[in-house]
């Protein structure tokens, strides 16, 4: 079935491998080889999770506006390369944007980027830096970005007080008699409920403006070169939509000011890092300091700690639903990846001064 419907795509050359690729949460992808005339040429391939994007087709409808309008821009300024600097989809032989296979899933291919890797954790603060820039620069290309308005691809998917009904529910339910195994982790959810909620009023009021944001911008969605020298383009891009630019680098803090693993069981391991937080901030601002308000500056603390928040809410609650939404390799897999931010999150707290001082230095 996988080859008959990536045979619907234009590609014109003889198929001769496939296999599954990477580690993805969400979707199944595979990597293609094709032939043609000696030459080989490779793509990605993958199957759109539509239990989680009920839309696919605005998913895809997304993703070409965002991939068009930065290549455009490339093009106009000739700041990097127009065919690395974004995603290139490769639509079906009839012209769509995906493709459905038999049994009703929906597929899109992208041009596979060659000599890159998404990394999953940095080894020094020049890699902070790169990264912060990296989100910052996306950011600013899709500033421009005019009508329509982008799609919710996944309505209120950092809301945080919708998070949070959905949180009490799954408790109130206990539908696999869970709620017993995590009064700790509870706990601190309950604790933090409305201080985790800043971000979302803040843009709710329009104390920080809508903007588009990639939405899930953590360290291995972006593509590096294999020298380390550079990044490539910002990947899985099917959450980029509306929503405070406070949301990416969030989620950036989160994962690259930690030098642990995002399921690590040694919590011992979880630290954050104040040397990664100041190199990445630095990085960030330096491309994003044209276009952010002094409100959105002030919310920086804060940040970090509420993407990291409302992931440990979300693997918290999806352990105490049964383990439907992300993909778990082992059990208790979600309740590691809550622990895990629950201990970032006080790793964070203990450094609070700490950090108001390194944001501070980047005010004026």
């Amino acid at each position: 079935m996988l080859k008959e419907t990536i045979n619907q795509f234009a590609i014109d050359a003889e198929l001769t491998g496939l296999k599954p690729f990477g580690n993805g949460h969400i979707n199944d992808t595979y990597q293609s080889e094709w032939e043609k005339a000696g030459v080989i040429s490779r793509y990605l391939h993958q199957r759109i999770n539509d239990r989680i994007f009920r839309r696919p087709d605005h998913v895809m409808e997304n993703i070409r506006r965002v991939t068009n309008h930065i290549r455009e821009k490339i093009n106009r300024t000739g700041f990097g390369d127009k065919n690395l600097c974004t995603l290139t989809i490769i639509p079906s032989r009839d012209g769509k944007l995906w493709v459905r296979d038999s049994e009703g899933g929906w597929w899109r291919t992208y041009h596979f980027i060659e000599n890159s890797h998404a990394p999953e954790q940095i080894t020094s603060a020049d890699d902070a830096r790169i990264l912060g820039n990296s989100i910052a620069h996306f950011q600013s290309l899709l500033l421009d970005l005019g009508s329509p308005r982008l799609h919710e691809t996944i309505p209120d998917f950092h809301n945080m007080e919708i998070r949070y009904r959905q949180f009490h529910h799954a408790i109130s339910e206990d539908t696999h008699n869970r709620v017993k195994n995590v009064n700790t982790e509870i706990a601190f959810m309950l604790e933090n409920e409305e201080r985790g909620s800043v971000l979302i009023r803040s843009l709710r009021d329009g104390t920080i403006p809508e903007r588009i944001c990639h939405n899930d911008a953590k360290i291995n969605n972006i593509l590096i070169d294999n020298t380390g020298s550079h990044v490539l383009c910002v990947i899985d891009l099917d959450t980029v939509m509306p929503g405070t630019v406070l949301f990416d680098l969030g989620d950036l803090i989160r994962t690259v000011a930690n030098r642990a693993k995002e399921d690590e069981q040694d919590l011992s391991k979880v630290e954050f890092d104040l040397t990664y937080f100041e190199a990445l901030l630095d990085g960030y601002l330096s491309g994003a300091c044209d276009f952010l308000i002094s409100a959105e500056r002030a919310l920086i603390c804060e940040a970090g700690r509420n993407i990291t928040q409302i992931m440990g809410l979300r693997f918290l609650t999806d352990y105490l639903e049964g383990d439907h939404y992300y993909r778990t390799s082992r059990p208790d897999h979600n309740l590691d990846r809550c622990r895990t931010q629950i201990a970032l999150i006080q790793s964070m707290d203990s450094k609070r001064e700490d950090v108001q001082v390194i944001a501070r230095k980047f005010k004026s």
